[in-house]
């Protein structure tokens, strides 16, 4: 029998990878990774570093922290509605880079714009694996607007897990959006069955034995898994390019910030998520977002939630703005974010008060 600590390290290996319980990665590869790697280190020095005007802590229902901040209009004018940006799986708000950057440059309207890290993720605290669920990340986004954003209209921008998150909330608390939500933005995401296609299908799902192992060794010696997934950790860096991303000359330091996010995510965190994912089905919550303006973005080269989904909401969406992004993956907000800021601020336009207080009154 193996030692535990090479099963361990097998288990790692294959969930970091996403593709193989074990690899050699030769040293010509390895090279040319480490090479691309020092290049993405001084090209993207910026990257997620961002500071914001103000940082806090909102306690979600059961206690958990979650990590937020915000950031006032660039020009030092009132904002007229605040936007939120809802993170996706494995990932934390530094996957909104450009869009955090840009949208406060906003002036019609103004825009405040409140990002956080989702439960387990980035520099929230940690989760009961029972609490690892979609409802639970509506009740934690209904905390945050609760906390952040308590008056005024808003737009909720959510990519992949984080536009699930946004309709779990339009689910359970449908008064929100007739009330204060003006605009809603969903970004390589789905409404349902996300694993009968794409990369989830054979390795995130929650019936992979797999997965389902690796979450046993995670609880039981989660420092054997994590150190066998770091011995990988190149050959994870060159498989987070060509999942994430549609374009494979994308730049390196974009795929740098990506697999930092992943690497900061434990495999314990993520075997946690993989039952709410898989039992995902949000399509009815979907169509109760008919009367607010509504934005669906995808990128047609996403491997991990394809284009059909994005297709699929706005058949239930018939007024919402459709932008396919050519030739992008998953994270289509950083591989091609003019693309999607420009969509984005469109949609806040759309959403600016002044602008509905006329469209409601012609």
């Amino acid at each position: 029998m193996r030692p535990l600590w090479k099963i361990a390290g097998l288990v790692g290996g294959a969930l970091g990878t996403a593709a193989t319980t074990a690899a050699v990665v030769t040293a010509a590869q390895h090279s040319r990774v480490a090479k691309q790697r020092r290049e993405a280190a001084a090209e993207g020095a910026e990257l997620g570093e961002l500071r914001p005007d103000r940082e806090s802590t909102v306690t979600a229902d059961d206690g958990v922290p979650l990590s937020a901040e915000e950031i006032d209009p660039a020009d030092g004018g009132a904002p007229e509605l605040t936007v939120v940006l809802v993170h996706g799986y494995t990932l934390d708000r530094r996957c909104w880079h450009f869009q955090r950057r840009d949208l406060p440059c906003s002036t019609v309207p103004r825009v405040r714009v409140v990002l956080y890290d989702q439960r387990s993720h980035g520099r929230s605290g940690r989760s009961a694996r029972r609490a690892c669920t979609i409802e639970q990340l509506a009740r934690d986004l209904d905390a945050v607007i609760r906390a952040m954003a308590p008056t005024g209209p808003l737009v909720l921008v959510g990519h992949s897990m984080g536009g699930m998150t946004i309709m779990g909330l339009a689910e359970h608390h449908p008064e929100l959006f007739a009330d204060r939500v003006a605009g809603v933005a969903l970004v390589n995401t789905s409404a349902g069955e996300v694993g009968r296609s794409g990369l989830p299908r054979p390795l995130l799902s929650r019936r992979n034995p797999l997965m389902q192992l690796a979450g046993r060794m995670a609880e039981w010696q989660p420092g054997a898994v994590e150190t066998g997934r770091r011995l990988g950790n190149d050959l994870i860096w060159t498989l987070t390019r060509g999942y994430a991303f549609g374009d494979r000359a994308v730049s390196p330091a974009l795929v740098d910030l990506v697999d930092r996010m992943i690497s900061g995510t434990s495999v314990e965190v993520m075997t946690s998520f993989l039952d709410t994912l898989g039992a995902h089905d949000r399509y009815a919550a979907v169509e109760g977002l008919c009367h607010v303006d509504a934005l669906v973005v995808g990128g047609d080269a996403d491997r991990l939630i394809p284009y059909r989904h994005s297709e699929a909401i706005v058949a239930l969406l018939p007024d919402a703005e459709l932008v396919r992004v050519s030739g992008a993956g998953h994270m289509a907000m950083l591989e091609q974010p003019d693309v999607v800021t420009d969509a984005l601020l469109g949609l806040l336009a759309r959403c600016a008060p002044r602008r509905r207080r006329r469209g409601r009154g012609a």
